[in-house]
């Protein structure tokens, strides 16, 4: 039997056992004063620092790539992490936290979250939003991850919305129907560095199949760091109940992210529709693959707090780009957006109100500590050591 499936049947039987929590090295701290551990699925280095203790997080996933906006020849606009920029904005993002080593910590490995929580600080784990900071490789060796890592990369997402030479993108499309494409032979290449130095790999924005592959290939437990599910909203940003298992199946988990109009197709977004995204991914993962995302800035969507969150004025400022994918016939851009956020969970404690929300809706203690935080840090355990 190979070795990845013996793995995986062992994380499913350890699950089932209720034995995943329990086995963790830092289990034991994981809850303070009632508190469970708050970490979040992807966010950005905030302007005000005061956000870090706000926000109540232990710990994120946090975005430092810099993107160069290229218009592809069908008039669309994609927005590449490009190695130059992304080296620049690495430098930049570290040189900040070490210069604040009173509230920020460079998560290096999954032991950093529990420094960082006994001292009162945030750890943050640097990703960049797509590997084209490594499409200038020219050899097998792809020795620019071996430059990110050093520099502090523990997280890399295979591509963003848009296919490159290793991932298909979930927003392909060949102008009648969209392209679910295959991870490519440079994608199985790195797959394979990635696990070699215990990164973490992420598939949000892959397309279905490049997700399949990933989970496929890859040694060690693999995430969609946010994202949404297919079932409830029909569209090519979402992902099929088929792919939130195999990221189950590796052992890894599927971040839910804030962003509403991915959510629900109803009027008027409400934290309820957050829950039912978290148990349909419980419900087709386990609980042991569900876990929260942001992919706004700690405090929310900065635009729609200055409109007081009036979603049918924010909307506004993401029609242009949804019509122009309407035109080239992407799944779920026939309808247009509605809302842009949940009101009550666009705010800078939206962990804790999260975390109320589960414990409102009867989830268990156990449960709502595993969504919280508890996932993220069995994962990262695993996989950054």
């Amino acid at each position: 039997m190979p070795v990845q499936m013996q793995r995986r049947q062992l994380l499913k039987a350890l699950a089932a056992a209720g034995l995943l929590t329990q086995l963790s090295p830092l289990n034991g701290w994981a809850k303070t004063a009632g508190k469970p551990l708050y970490i979040d699925g992807l966010s950005f280095l905030p302007e005000d620092l005061a956000d870090l203790g706000a926000s109540k997080l232990d710990a994120y996933l946090c975005d430092i790539s810099a993107i160069e906006a290229i218009e592809q020849a069908d008039g669309t606009t994609n927005y590449k992490r490009t190695y130059n920029a992304c080296v620049k904005s690495i430098g930049e993002a570290l040189a900040r936290v070490n210069a604040n080593p009173d509230k920020l910590l460079l998560g290096r490995s999954a032991k950093d979250i529990q420094t960082a929580h006994a001292s009162g600080r945030t750890a943050v784990f640097f990703q960049i939003q797509g590997a084209d900071c490594v499409e200038q490789s020219i050899n097998q060796d792809l020795n620019q991850v071996d430059e990110f890592y050093e520099r502090g990369l523990r997280v890399l997402q295979l591509t963003h919305h848009y296919g490159n030479r290793f991932s298909g993108g979930a927003l392909d499309n060949d102008g009648k129907q969209g392209l679910d494409l295959p991870l490519t032979k440079a994608g199985h290449q790195l797959i394979h560095k990635l696990n070699s130095k215990r990164m973490l790999i992420d598939v949000s924005h892959s397309s279905p199949q490049s997700a399949l592959d990933s989970a496929k290939a890859s040694r060690a437990p693999i995430v969609q760091s946010h994202g949404a599910v297919r079932a409830i909203v029909n569209h090519a940003r979402c992902s099929p109940d088929e792919v939130i298992k195999a990221i189950a199946d590796t052992g890894g988990l599927f971040g839910v992210f804030m962003m509403t109009f991915w959510l629900t197709t109803e009027q008027t977004p409400t934290t309820d529709h957050y829950l039912e995204q978290l148990k349909h991914v419980a419900n087709v993962g386990g609980i042991d693959a569900v876990a929260i995302a942001n992919d706004y800035p700690l405090r929310g969507h900065e635009k729609l707090l200055e409109l007081n969150n009036d979603n049918a004025e924010g909307v506004k400022q993401y029609v242009e780009w949804w019509h122009s994918l309407r035109a080239r016939g992407v799944l779920g851009f026939d309808h247009d957006p509605k809302h842009v956020v949940i009101p009550a969970l666009n705010h800078i404690e939206r962990m804790e109100r999260i975390d109320n929300a589960l414990a409102r809706a009867g989830f268990s203690s156990g449960d709502r500590a595993k969504i919280m935080g508890g996932n993220w840090q069995r994962v990262l355990t695993e996989v950054l050591g």
